[in-house]
């Protein structure tokens, strides 16, 4: 297997896919634009589902990239060998080009060629598709495998829970897929061992999606989707450690640099003992992760994604005090994971300042948070019976005051108490299924939703902004949108709240543009010509060579992928009905049409 460094790796996949006829498109944010089906970008498809569901992209049939990602579901495995928050996902995509026959034998070339990653074919091991009553068993990724080379008996067949891919809303496109891994080596650990264990002899290196289905809605059925797909994913992080035989991904150059701060900062050798190695690997991750959700806009608050930053930070400043140091130092790993992503991201260079003082300012709210739950334990703790704690109470102490369990534990154990931890897990759990149900709520829907009231919203999104521009200030800029078939929701920049007066010439605005029925004209442009045309975009840097630009007559021009209604009239009427504030100096407007 070939020993490869971050940068080399990056070019490999990169130059790969531009040999096969593929166009490089930068990673998108990980806060998804006009999506409110998930709070973070978790897999590279989310933001090209308009295009998975047949818009036409500016750069073609075939494309490359290698797109930032949050997941949270795996949070409590992070500190083990392999899980993170944040990753970064190496993709490669045909809209209705090339399906199976063609994608699988390059995946096989780019994993076992000596020029790309040079791994023995007899490592290798697939999985493909079973088969149900949804789609057949997948015979033809099977036979491409096997023409390959690749064993029958390293071959599997498995069920939809493990061969079936869709977004997690469970709307979208979705199809059969074939998941590629590495044979560690290790001993089976039963007669029926698949990659579908969790023994540690298979580990997931890369995964092939074969998009021929869509759902349109939650509960309903999957329908063949007319233009076929392939999404193909291979996890950045894990194929460095892999290829570099290290043992985890934390030893690797994209982590050991931010564990070496932390041993600096704490005094405590990374390898003391399994507890300070965990201590550290979350630390690193969430650190990590916080710097980019950071950049990207978010703020720490309790909803949203501002609640999932203000959880990994948390997190982290209290893995800090285990380790015997202030959380505010946790701001002095900030520069570390900078000079690690800046040639890949330049605009972590640009935002560190308003990164570190974000850190800074929740450190120093969790401590006033823990001063709090230390004053509540020592009233609760005087009534405790028995010389136990309940665990009702030490979630109460967790969910109203931020007090995390491991301090109630250690001060329980101070105090001579014990902690009923069974009932404390029972009332987390409840609680976890009571978010997740509010979750299903309020985001659902999303760009999988392409319903003509969406495909409307996301045209007034586009005039609300040439009104706030015209009416309001010429420097305002969208900082974040979210469309539901109900409402848009738009955040921009600005100085004070919007007065009703305001509101209402907006309104104005927008409705003049409507009752004109101005046509919604799409032009693919470079991204040179569309701004010397003057098109409003946000994120220079997230843009192809070539960028799709939607105008509105003389009122609006703006670089965005769509979906969009043909002309302003089929929006009938549009009416704010909230204003507020988001974070400092963004404001917010919700709005609806056809009311």
């Amino acid at each position: 297997m070939k020993k490869l460094n971050a940068k080399q790796l990056r070019e490999m996949w990169i130059n790969f896919f531009k040999e096969k006829g593929h166009a490089y498109i930068p990673s998108a944010s990980l806060v998804p634009e006009n999506d409110p089906s998930v709070l973070f970008t978790t897999a590279g498809m989310h933001p090209l589902v308009p295009y998975l569901l047949g818009e036409k992209h500016p750069c073609g049939k075939r494309l490359v990239d290698i797109q930032k990602c949050v997941r949270t579901g795996d949070i409590d495995e992070v500190g083990d060998d392999y899980h993170c928050t944040f990753f970064e996902m190496l993709g490669n995509w045909s809209l209705g080009d090339y399906f199976k026959e063609e994608k699988i034998p390059w995946s096989f070339e780019f994993l076992t060629s000596p020029k790309y990653l040079d791994i023995p074919k007899e490592q290798l091991a697939v999985t493909v598709f079973a088969g149900d009553e949804t789609a057949p068993r997948d015979e033809v990724s099977f036979n491409a495998w096997r023409k390959c080379g690749i064993p029958e008996d390293k071959i599997f067949f498995l069920p939809k829970e493990h061969n079936w891919w869709i977004l997690a809303s469970g709307v979208g496109p979705c199809g059969p897929d074939s998941e590629m891994f590495i044979d560690t080596g290790k001993p089976k650990c039963s007669d029926s061992c698949n990659p579908s264990c969790s023994c540690g002899k298979y580990i997931e290196i890369g995964n092939d999606v074969y998009m021929e289905f869509v759902k349109k809605t939650k509960d309903g059925k999957a329908e063949p989707n007319p233009q076929k797909n392939v999404d193909t994913g291979f996890g950045f992080d894990r194929l460095l450690y892999i290829s570099n035989g290290l043992e985890s991904v934390y030893d690797s150059e994209i982590f050991m640099p931010i564990i070496k701060k932390t041993e600096e900062l704490s005094g405590i050798n990374y390898k003391q003992s399994n507890e300070t190695k965990r201590n550290m690997r979350i630390i690193a991750d969430h650190i990590r992760a916080s710097v980019f959700i950071i950049c990207d806009g978010v703020t720490p608050l309790n909803v949203g994604q501002g609640y999932v930053l203000r959880r990994l930070l948390r997190r982290a400043i209290n893995c800090a005090s285990r380790l015997g140091f202030e959380g505010s130092k946790l701001a002095e790993l900030v520069q570390v994971v900078v000079d690690i992503y800046k040639e890949t991201y330049p605009e972590l260079e640009e935002k560190k300042n308003f990164i570190k003082e974000t850190i800074l300012q929740e450190s120093d709210k969790f401590s006033k948070t823990l001063q709090q739950g230390i004053k509540e334990f020592e009233k609760v703790s005087n009534y405790c019976k028995d010389g136990k704690l309940s665990g009702k109470t030490a979630f109460r102490l967790y969910d109203t005051f931020g007090f995390p369990f491991e301090l109630t534990k250690e001060l329980a154990t101070e105090k001579g108490l014990i902690v009923n931890e069974e009932e404390y897990e029972e009332a987390y759990k409840l609680h976890q299924e009571k978010s997740k149900a509010n979750n299903d709520k309020v985001f659902k829907g999303g760009l999988a939703d392409t319903g003509e009231q969406t495909t409307r919203l996301h045209t007034a999104a586009h005039l609300l902004q040439a009104g706030l521009k015209a009416l309001i200030s010429s420097d305002i800029h969208q900082k974040g949108s979210n469309i539901t078939a109900e409402r848009l929701r738009f955040d921009f920049n600005c100085d004070h709240k919007i007065t009703d007066e305001e509101k209402k010439k907006l309104e104005d605005f927008v409705n003049d543009a409507i009752k004109k029925d101005i046509p919604v004209v799409c032009e693919e442009l470079s991204l040179e010509e569309a701004k010397k045309q003057g098109a409003v975009g946000i994120f220079d840097n997230k843009y192809g060579e070539k960028v799709k630009v939607y105008t509105i007559g003389n009122v609006s021009k703006e670089i965005c992928g769509g979906p969009h209604a043909k002309r302003t009239g089929e929006l009938k009427n549009f009416k704010i009905v909230k204003e507020e504030s988001s974070s400092a100096g963004v404001r917010r407007i919700k709005a609806i049409i056809n009311f």
